[in-house]
């Protein structure tokens, strides 16, 4: 089954969905700045575009590009900046 999901006013879209027993999410990102909560661990990868992250713990930004991800704990938050549309697939851990 598919979900759809809209974050931020609309400026953060996704299509979560499960698939072999794993619960993952697609979507993408207007540009904005962002904070988001984390239940579960969770990689980002980046479709197209970049994402600028400063996740709980970090002394510094770190921008992450097409084909590139990152790892966010879980009950945890990261931030964004987002400087022009991204697209990203979210695999939850």
């Amino acid at each position: 089954m598919i979900k759809a999901n809209h974050y931020f006013e609309g400026n953060v879209q996704s299509l979560a969905y499960e698939q072999d027993g794993a619960q993952s999410s697609v979507g993408v990102m207007a540009p904005g700045e962002y904070t988001f909560g984390t239940a579960a661990p969770e990689r980002m990868t980046v479709v197209q575009g970049s994402l600028t992250v400063k996740r709980v713990g970090d002394e510094d930004w770190v921008t992450y590009t097409k084909g590139e991800s990152f790892n966010v704990a879980g009950d945890s938050s990261f931030d964004l900046k987002v400087t022009a549309a991204t697209a990203y697939l979210c695999e939850y851990l």
